[in-house]
């Protein structure tokens, strides 16, 4: 078997995006699995519609001594049983695909756009709510796909027991055509203030995921400076209003399925009262009344299935609302409507701002001051200016990114690890790279994998918190080393080092990059030595 993963294409999404577009476009990917659906749940429902006729055909066949008729409608009951079988089999396969895919849908398609947004996401929405979206707010929105068809069965088996009723009466069958759609309609009635409920406990529950984030990013912080204690009594506080909220959403629900109950139960006496006194007044025979009967109580099934597709709507609508606002955001970089190649080999930067030169193939050290990050993040367009710079010779904002990313890279010296096995993270993604052992050795990481139990195997954790800051700061160094682009902007790669080590690196770093342009951002003079240029930013043009 294939270990390959599987790739989920994205959405197409509309310009102007809703919740309700959103959804539509997630099932515009896949129409065979909503057609199949509909068809499926058609094929649950409408059987058994069917069975209450049939079978009060055969007691009337009973009541006439009617032996073959009632093998017939047995055989007749029997069939439709399968049917129903058969259809609920498959239904319930495609509900749970469609389920999936409403899910890893929503999911797919937030987590590219959040890749697309890089650092931008940061300032423009809260890790709670991104969280919120990718974990529970997901799961509404499959829960809304997979009713998708039963709700489409329900319809279509309502409308067959509603032919049917006023094929054999006109009363009876007014009863349930106007009946079962009204206890519908004031059962909808109870969505409003619940679908408000759910969108309270949603904010709150955004507001424990941040808090929740922020204290696992500070947890050392926190220890140092003993406030534990505080931050718990914060969460504790935050996790009493989400509890109130869910509290809230309950009752709402309660209500809701009380009102399920006694309204379509209301339609279900009068039927049955109604075809009782028919049957008495002999309007109608024996099985008649018994076709009726199992009709009514067949009624309570579309009426369930509503007011859940009706609740599940609703709660996919907030939650579909909140994937809506991350997807809204636009970048803060935006790709040139018609990109610019950028030159073969090492390439020559020329900042317009501050008349700074980087000569193709060099290494330059720079001492920039407190400007350095600014200057690297103007020289990788991480940021976009009045004054661009121009790397050979072209305007970075007329290079699609996806390239000035391959060509150009920032590589800061507190970079973040995800979670993963370390080889996976260090290692250059293409033909083109260093050799992760040549990286390491460069950066002078060697000693820190070899303490791992397991190499460049072991998993490390969110952040690389089983190393310390400056084994963290070797790695950041091995992994840019690793990718050995045209350009490599290093921002303080050996603050945190000591000297001899920083010595080393410097040497080895200049030994490895020779031909390439590297630009180390820097105040340490134990760089100077290997640089073949060094530059001092005046702060005036900074």
């Amino acid at each position: 078997m294939s270990s390959t993963p599987v790739e989920i294409p994205a959405p197409r999404l509309p310009d102007r995006l809703t919740p309700g577009r959103f959804m539509i476009a997630l099932l515009k990917m896949r129409p065979g699995m909503v057609v199949g659906a509909s068809l499926f749940g058609a094929g649950w429902l409408v059987p058994a519609a069917l069975v209450p006729l049939a079978i009060g055909r055969g007691v009337q066949a009973v009541a006439d001594g009617d032996d073959s008729a009632l093998w017939l409608w047995s055989m007749v009951v029997l069939g439709l049983g399968l049917l129903q079988t058969a259809g609920g089999t498959v239904l319930n396969f495609i509900a749970h695909g469609l389920w999936i895919h409403g899910a890893a849908g929503t999911q797919h398609a937030v987590a590219v756009h959040a890749a697309r947004l890089g650092a931008g996401l940061r300032d423009a929405a809260g890790s709670g709510e991104v969280v919120a979206v990718t974990s529970s707010d997901t799961n509404t929105i499959g829960n809304a796909f997979e009713v998708l068809g039963r709700t489409v069965g329900s319809v279509i088996g309502f409308a067959v027991t509603a032919v049917a009723l006023l094929t054999n009466s006109l009363l009876l069958g007014l009863v349930a055509l106007i009946g079962v759609p009204l206890a519908v309609v004031a059962i909808g009635a109870l969505l409003a203030p619940l679908q408000e409920r759910k969108a309270n406990q949603r904010e709150q529950l955004t507001d424990v995921n941040a808090l929740g984030s922020d204290i696992v990013s500070g947890l050392r912080i926190l220890r140092g400076i003993g406030g534990e204690r505080q931050f718990l009594g914060r969460f504790r506080a935050a996790s009493q209003q989400v509890r109130q909220a869910g509290v809230q959403v309950g009752r709402s629900e309660a209500l809701l399925a009380g009102a399920e109950v006694a309204l379509a139960g209301l339609v279900i006496v009068a039927i049955t009262w109604l075809g009782a006194r028919l049957a008495i007044e002999g309007t109608i025979s024996v099985g008649e009344l018994v076709s009726f009967y199992g009709a009514s109580a067949f009624l309570l099934i579309p009426v369930s299935v509503a007011t859940e597709a009706a609740y599940q709507f609703t709660s996919a609508m907030v939650s579909a609302k909140k994937a809506c606002s991350v997807l809204a955001i636009k970048p803060r970089l935006a790709d040139p409507a018609e990109p610019v190649r950028l030159p073969a080999g090492p390439l020559e930067l020329y900042d317009t701002a501050t008349g700074l030169t980087i000569e193709a193939g060099k290494l330059t050290v720079i001492d920039a001051g407190a400007a350095a990050e600014a200057l690297a993040e103007r020289l990788a367009r991480f940021t976009d200016s009045d004054q661009p710079v121009l790397a050979g010779g072209v305007p970075v904002d007329r290079v699609a990114l996806a390239e000035l990313r391959a060509r150009v890279v920032y590589a800061h010296n507190q970079d973040i690890w995800f979670s993963g096995v370390l080889r996976e993270q260090t290692e250059a993604p293409g033909p083109s790279g260093v050799d992760v052992s040549t990286a390491l050795y460069t950066a002078d990481a060697e000693d820190i994998v070899a303490a791992l139990p397991n190499g460049l195997d072991e998993r490390i954790g969110e952040r690389g918190r089983e190393v310390s800051g400056g084994q963290r700061q070797r790695l950041n160094l091995a992994r840019a080393l690793a990718l050995n682009p045209d350009v490599l902007l290093l921002d303080e790669p050996t603050s945190a080092v000591d000297a001899h080590t920083e010595i080393r690196i410097a040497e080895r770093v200049a030994k490895l990059r020779q031909g390439k342009t590297t630009v180390v951002l820097t105040q340490s003079p134990l760089w100077i030595p290997v640089a073949e240029t060094h530059r001092v930013l005046e702060r005036a043009k900074t």
